[in-house]
């Protein structure tokens, strides 16, 4: 398997993780908070979708997915806004009328994501990226940290919707 074998792989397997954890959950569940502290399975829905969309458009170059989303979901946040560092309001303000819509906004920046990553070679994944870090911050570097984000925060989602 060479690499961007790997890296598709890893976009599918984010996806059909994605696309599972709101199944069979209602809507009034997916926005409670486990403990009535922690981040409600929506929240982490969104965020990872944001978190990839933003990260790998700023790779490619390409405009993310939510310049055409965000109105569809509407929540009461800068359209630049992807939920690092959010607080409790912040958090509470990421509300959905439809489980739905995230899925299917998940799944216009997987398909983003797949455009991108055809297209990615050994120089593309050299490309430093962020400099502001030591070492660099390179594609591929982003690319695995992007993965490894979503990944992440989907195995919350399915551990909060399992503790609902």
């Amino acid at each position: 398997m060479d690499t961007r074998e790997l890296l598709l792989d890893h976009a599918a397997r984010i996806h059909e993780l994605y696309a599972a954890v709101p199944d069979g959950l209602d809507l009034e569940r997916a926005h409670e908070k486990p403990l009535g502290v922690g981040n409600p399975v929506v929240w982490l829905l969104w965020h990872a979708a944001r978190v990839q969309d933003d990260h790998v458009a700023g790779l490619s170059g390409e405009p993310q997915a939510w310049a055409s989303w965000s109105s569809r979901l509407d929540l009461p946040l800068p359209v630049e806004d992807f939920g690092y560092g959010h607080g409790p309001d912040e958090v509470d303000a990421v509300r959905v009328d439809d489980l739905d819509l995230l899925v299917a906004y998940q799944a216009a920046v997987h398909e983003l994501t797949l455009s991108y990553l055809r297209t990615v070679d050994a120089e593309e994944l050299d490309r430093v990226v962020d400099d502001q870090w030591d070492p660099p911050v390179t594609a591929g570097v982003r690319l695995v940290s992007v993965i490894g984000d979503c990944l992440q925060h989907l195995g919350q989602a399915a551990y909060v919707k399992g503790l609902l």
